[in-house]
């Protein structure tokens, strides 16, 4: 075995297929609950609107309530704020927001509670008219699945995660049937990790997912579409569309929290506040029945252009509205689809005045770019637009326009929709990640080879004397015993001895003062601990560190411990003492990214050798930026 052989791509985990054989039970389970949610909104659907018991699917735009629609999306928002207060207030909201805090800052650990009520609430709120899709209560609810099964198992907090955002990529795959997306959604935004420990099980999930749905929905596209291949033209409209986009992405995520923060000034307790935004919904869908539900037929009818430029305008004015207010009141719903259905609209308008592209393809990039900006997950919008209309001429302007609306996002705003909910409950979110320096190096790349032991026959008062005298060089050393490591000793725990043989001492000479005085008998003393051998004191197996192990678990095995220094071995079965790394020599692979982020060079010449060989020549001048 070669010197490097432990060093790897990705880190090995004998865990993994235990983990991959629970996410393949979590995408058919969570498969099985998006078709019960589907279901659920169609039976509300129709026994809001229609008075009958039935499970086919119809919009409520066709009701014949006439004024009387107003009081219907009420009625729903009534149910789930009596269900928010008296079942689980984490049915609030629009489920991706809570499903990453429960990550981040619950151990990923949800209730049985939010599993049952969260779909049967989203059913409620979108089978009144509520103007949200299914998209975010489904990811919450295969989040709780996942997070429930994995409960039943003995499984780490990351484990659980794991499982946790394959119940809710499996979700949404079977609600839309674009599993690669799912997946990317996964590591955008839930996973906050790129590693195959995670990655691989949530891919399976899908992967399950993405069959099983075939059995419950079909294997065709949402909204089927087939555009011509762009122009070189189009790239200064996807430009332009992308801005817009962002710029519509931006607004509608400072309205729905501006919204948000007047119902936190009512004189109303938040369990009336959905009832409050259900009249704003009534109202809206009195003056356009067709901006109540989710609005998937709408959707498609604005990808195929079969919807007239001002109607069109007028129907999105009003589903914005409806929807922000709507969300903005704490009920349960989700933001996909009524992103997908603003982004469609802009393009809509925009495509009676952008050149390069038939009009059917800007409804598609708008509709992506203002997905992509609002979530702050370029990459999942793309490939999301994709799979929902398999029209491959589309994903050269898709990749233009929504890197630029996410580009105009990240300057404009501070915070994503998702994540901005979170940080209005005190925890901040920070998004970007990349490979921890640590992570990258081992410990025999920073360790010192040169190391000075206590051989474990050496007293306490010898130690003391040598060891940590006026010349002490080191605040720990490592005990070995025959080359064997017997652990780490410290100043600290000398000092405790030198302390307790004082007191021996003392206490000794007490005693023998008083028998003596007592019967005049002599009387024996205590043993001093000074004599003590070093190696007398180290009775616990050792905290040890290997070579082959990367400097990230080092350390973190130092703040388990509380150590300073920890002894390098080659092996836990002989404990052979070859270094000694402490939390000095884990700086340097910070100090090495350090200057790879920070330290500015400039090269001013580049020569060429007559032997072919080439040097790059650097100028005297270097530049160091350091951020506060």
């Amino acid at each position: 075995m070669s010197l490097d052989d432990h060093k790897r791509d990705f880190s090995s985990n004998a865990r993994l297929p235990g983990i991959s054989a629970l996410a393949v039970v979590i995408g058919m389970l969570s498969t099985l609950a998006a078709f019960v949610l589907l279901n659920l909104i169609h039976l509300f659907t129709n026994l809001f609107f229609y008075g009958s018991f039935s499970f086919v699917d119809r919009s409520p735009a066709l009701n014949t309530l006439g004024p009387w629609v107003v009081l219907i999306p009420v009625a729903g928002g009534l149910i789930v704020g009596l269900m928010a207060r008296y079942g689980s207030e984490k049915i609030r909201g629009h489920g991706i927001p809570e499903a990453i805090e429960a990550i981040l800052f619950g151990k990923s650990r949800m209730s049985p509670k939010v599993a049952v009520l969260k779909p049967l609430s989203s059913g409620i709120v979108i089978g009144s008219g509520g103007p949200f899709g299914a998209e975010g209560p489904i990811i919450m609810t295969g989040g709780a699945l996942g997070s429930l099964l994995a409960q039943c198992f003995k499984v780490t907090a990351a484990e659980r995660k794991t499982l946790l955002v394959a119940g809710a990529a499996a979700g949404m795959t079977a609600v839309f049937g674009t599993p690669v997306a799912a997946v990317l959604l996964a590591v955008e935004l839930l996973l906050f990790e790129w590693r195959p420990r995670s990655f691989l099980p949530v891919a399976v999930a899908c992967a399950v997912a993405g069959f099983a749905r075939a059995v419950f929905f079909g294997t065709a596209p949402l909204f089927p579409l087939q555009t011509a291949e762009p122009s070189a033209m189009s790239l200064v409209s996807c430009a332009v569309a992308g801005l817009l986009s962002g710029a519509l992405a931006s607004g509608l995520s400072t309205a729905l929290y501006k919204v948000e923060d007047l119902f936190a000034r009512l004189p109303l307790h938040w369990m009336w506040w959905p009832a409050l935004g259900g009249l704003v919904v009534g109202i809206g869908g009195f003056v356009e029945p067709r901006a109540l539900g989710v609005g998937y037929d709408v959707i498609g009818d604005l990808l195929h252009q079969h919807i007239a430029l001002q109607f069109a305008v007028a129907l999105l004015v009003v589903k914005a509205v409806m929807w922000v207010i709507a969300l903005g009141s704490g009920t349960s719903g989700g933001v996909l689809a009524p992103l997908l259905m603003l982004g469609a609209g802009l393009g809509v308008v925009l495509s009676h005045l952008l050149p390069g592209g038939e009009p059917a393809l800007w409804p598609l990039v708008c509709m992506a770019a203002t997905l992509g900006a609002t979530l702050g997950a370029p990459l999942t919008a793309i490939v999301f637009a994709f799979g929902l209309t398999h029209d491959a001429n589309a994903l050269l302007p898709l990749l233009a326009a929504t890197l630029v609306a996410h580009g105009f996002a990240t300057v404009v705003m501070k915070r994503s929709i998702m994540t901005e909910k979170i940080a209005r409950r005190g925890y901040h979110i920070y998004r970007e990640y990349g490979v921890d320096p640590l992570e990258r190096h081992y410990v025999d790349e920073v360790m010192s080879r040169t190391v000075e032991a206590i051989d474990a026959n050496v007293t306490v008062r010898d130690a003391l004397a040598t060891y940590f005298g006026t010349h002490q060089k080191r605040r720990a050393y490592p005990v070995i015993s025959n080359e064997r490591v017997l652990g780490v000793i410290d100043r600290a725990a000398l000092e405790r001895l030198r302390e307790l043989a004082a007191r021996n001492t003392v206490a000794a000479a007490t005693a023998t003062h008083a028998t003596a005085a007592a019967s005049g008998a002599a009387t024996g003393t205590l043993p001093d601990p000074l004599d003590t051998r070093i190696g007398d004191l180290l009775q616990d197996a050792p905290a040890v560190a290997l070579p082959h192990e990367t400097c990230r678990l080092v350390a973190t095995r130092l703040a388990v411990h509380g150590l300073e220094r920890l002894p390098v071995v080659s092996d836990r079965k002989s404990l052979r003492l070859i270094g000694i790394v402490s939390r000095s020599d884990l700086i340097k692979p910070s100090l090495g990214h350090f200057e790879e982020e920070q330290k500015r060079e400039r090269f001013r010449h580049i020569g060429f050798w007559s032997n072919a060989r080439k040097r790059v020549l650097p100028t005297a001048r270097k530049e160091t930026h350091s951020s506060s």
